[in-house]
């Protein structure tokens, strides 16, 4: 791969005007083309589409219709002092929902039902007044037949709910659900204005350079707008859930900008050592460059193994991620060499000198990071143990670890939506939007009647299943439905449904939304174990071919669980135990599955990320003849500043999501600043040298046939004759 690479930075320097032409107007034109993304995303995905569940709800659709009770409640509450039948308040509702469906044909279907008659919806006080007739609500039918249309439509109307004069609260389906998009939107926007600010003074500092600072920033800004055009490309072919975008965005930017930042680095590193600019092109290219194109195989190897689950969400990730990071280590391949070539030393112009000094080649390794590796290596054993010791500690609260779904439980607690949502649910708690459903597929109407009875001995219901409804198109099918009781527990409720001993002849479906949320959770248990085995076998695969040995790779995939563990084990005392749910305004609850899958593959993959780098530069110095103990010292001192930068500018991108009103964002940014804080410091800089000193020359046992098959690092560049060295940052 050296010689290819190398050969391929030659076409980039030889064509670089041309490389550079082509994919600047290339990725402008991806990003114009991706401005409409938001149009084009969908609302659904969260689903198992192969569970009894998900059957049921399809066969209930197409034979009763799709249910529009909960798309929209509208809650009113009538003037202290009066009733919600006081004549001049009845009027004016009324007349509003009746110019509902008038106004917007082609949003609004109808009135479904409310408390008054109204010219499209049925009247029926008793199930739409609360007793004390203080309150009373309507259900409006919002029109499409797919979750995405619904939430076009919804947005167009959506200031329409707000009735002058009447105090009316907007809950439902399509309330939370533009809510929750809502707030991601917002949150890419904070990425826009506080990230990547934030980021370009960070590389100022680093590189001690305007023009060295703006490079990896352009290559960021340049793959995410390729991204997004990609993206909506995407979405002609699969479903891409509208969350994919932020987060996509969000690990896309701060990948780019690292994969430049290794690339940069280690031109400038051969700058100063003496080299012309072409051949200091070559040489990263067939160093850094190589690190970058093998970080992001894992890095999607890790995301593609998120394919086995089932759900929509988790795919339309996995395709996002691939292609978002695919994109990244191209650009830093390709553009990001080609600009060298052409800005060549003036890299550093417009800098300040004291950020840029160097050390010598042969005091790089008695650096700050040198020196620290040094240290743990002389003590290995007195500081891998309490280290462990206290990232086991980290991982004890996992044991409280529970799964739950999205809802307006998401949405800050003061949010409107949520609290419209709350106060329905307090109001009217046998009219929630998220039913159990009975599907029963029978010529036998005395078989339904048996299927009904029985189900109403279920435990958790907070009313008995109604009479069993015929569909008009098919009567064999009937459909019941009812709601759970506060205290219930679904899955009890489900499993007593799902066993019960049917007449012959009969079939019994249960769906409704618990049931959905259950079965996409079984679903992800099911998968999780090959999702894991998948990304373990792979990586580790992939690490021992490229560095020649099969110790490396389990000792990096042992501190990269590890780490995963301490994750997961900070985000369960802060999500579920509720520590800072007050000062970071959450209402603690258990974390959502999907999520908790987006987040072990997205923190796997970065680990690995920088684990390669570090151990790129430690078989280099193998390579050239090092032991085991001077490699560590001199991989540790070469990469340390560069990954902690890299670390650094994730944790400020990733941070900026830390600061979301959306709990799910939240679960990601501060998995992500756990992660990497735990990653740049604690495994790289501790127990990488600690391990590897115990270790000792058995770090690099491998079968003989991989050792056959792996190259050693490439021989250097000699330097030119009449090549000075310039000023670079630290190695």
């Amino acid at each position: 791969m050296f010689a290819e690479l190398t050969q391929w930075a030659d076409i980039m320097v030889r064509r670089r005007w041309t490389v550079i032409v082509v994919l600047v107007a290339g990725l402008l034109a991806l990003g114009g083309y991706g401005i409409g993304l938001g149009e084009h995303v969908s609302s659904s995905g969260w689903d198992d589409p192969s569970s009894e569940s998900v059957r049921a709800t399809q066969l209930r659709d197409r034979t009763f219709g799709r249910d529009h009770s909960g798309d929209v409640i509208l809650l009113f509450h009538a003037p202290e002092g009066t009733t919600i039948d006081d004549p001049a308040f009845a009027g004016t509702v009324v007349a509003q929902l009746n110019s509902l469906p008038q106004r917007f044909p082609n949003e609004i279907d109808r009135i479904n039902g409310a408390y008054w008659p109204t010219d499209t919806g049925l009247a029926l006080p008793d199930i739409f007044g609360s007793a004390d007739r203080a309150h009373a609500f309507a259900s409006v039918a919002v029109s499409g037949t797919d979750a995405t249309t619904q939430m076009r439509n919804f947005r167009a109307v959506a200031s329409a709910f707000e009735f002058p004069g009447i105090d009316v609260e907007v809950a439902g389906g399509q309330p939370v659900a533009g809510a929750l998009n809502d707030t991601m939107a917002h949150d890419q926007r904070r990425v826009e204005l506080f990230a990547i600010p934030a980021v370009a003074v960070l590389l100022f500092f680093l590189f001690g350079g305007v023009v060295a600072a703006a490079l990896p920033l352009i290559i960021g800004g340049l793959t995410m707008l390729g991204a997004w055009g990609l993206l909506r490309l995407l979405t002609t072919v699969v479903e891409v859930n509208s969350f994919v975008s932020p987060v996509v965005s969000m690990i896309g930017l701060g990948l780019a900008i690292d994969y430049g930042l290794f690339v940069l680095s280690r031109f400038r590193e051969e700058l100063a050592a003496g080299r012309e600019v072409d051949d200091a092109v070559r040489r990263a290219m067939s160093t850094a460059g190589r690190t970058v194109l093998f970080s992001a195989t894992i890095v999607a190897v890790a995301a593609a193994a998120i394919l086995v689950f089932p759900q929509g969400f988790l795919r339309s990730f996995a395709y996002g991620a691939i292609i978002t990071v695919s994109l990244a280590a191209l650009t830093s391949i390709t553009l990001l060499p080609a600009l060298l070539s052409v800005i060549g030393r003036r890299v550093d112009r417009f800098g300040v000198d004291w950020f840029r000094k160097t050390a010598p080649p042969d005091q790089v390794a008695g650096n700050l990071w040198g020196r620290v590796a040094d240290g743990v290596m002389k003590r290995p054993l007195a500081v891998a143990l309490p280290v462990c010791i206290g990232l086991l500690l980290l991982i004890l609260p996992m044991q409280n670890l529970a799964f739950g779904s999205i809802s307006e439980r998401f949405l800050p607690p003061e949010h409107p939506q949520r609290l419209a949502q709350q106060h329905f649910d307090e109001l009217f708690p046998l009219r929630q939007i998220d039913p159990i459903d009975l599907v029963v597929v029978t010529f036998d109407t005395k078989s339904g009647d048996a299927v009904l009875a029985a189900a109403n001995h279920a435990p958790g219901l907070a009313t008995p299943f109604p009479a069993l409804m015929q569909s008009p198109f098919q009567p064999q099918v009937l459909t019941s439905q009812t709601v759970l009781a506060s205290s219930g527990d679904a899955e009890a409720t489900i499993g007593y449904l799902r066993s019960m001993p049917l007449p012959s002849g009969t079939t019994l479906l249960v769906g409704g939304q618990p049931a959905v949320d259950m079965d996409s959770l079984d679903a992800l248990v099911d998968r999780l174990p090959l999702m894991i085995a998948l990304v373990f076998l792979a990586t580790t695969a992939l690490l021992a071919l490229t560095f020649g040995s099969l110790v490396l790779p389990l000792k990096a995939a042992a501190l990269n669980l590890l780490g995963l563990g301490a994750t997961l084990g900070i985000l369960t005392w802060i999500f579920i135990d509720g520590h800072g749910a007050d000062l970071l305004g959450f209402t603690p609850q258990p974390i959502m599955a999907l999520i908790l899958v987006v987040i072990v593959s997205v923190i796997y993959g970065l680990s690995t990320d920088y684990e390669v780098f570090l151990l790129s530069r430690i078989v280099e110095a193998r390579a050239e003849g090092a032991t085991t103990t001077e490699a560590v010292r001199a991989g540790i001192a070469q990469t340390g500043r560069i990954i902690t930068a890299a670390a650094l500018i994730l944790l400020v991108v990733t941070g900026a999501f830390a600061l979301s009103d959306l709990l799910m964002m939240q679960y990601i940014a501060f998995g992500m600043v756990a992660a990497l804080l735990i990653d740049a410091t604690i495994l790289r800089v501790l127990l990488v040298p600690a391990t590897m000193r115990l270790l000792g020359d058995a770090c690099w046992w491998a079968p003989a046939w991989m050792t056959r098959s792996s190259r050693p690092a490439p021989p250097a560049v000699a330097p030119s004759e009449d090549s000075a060295p310039v000023s670079a940052e630290p190695r």
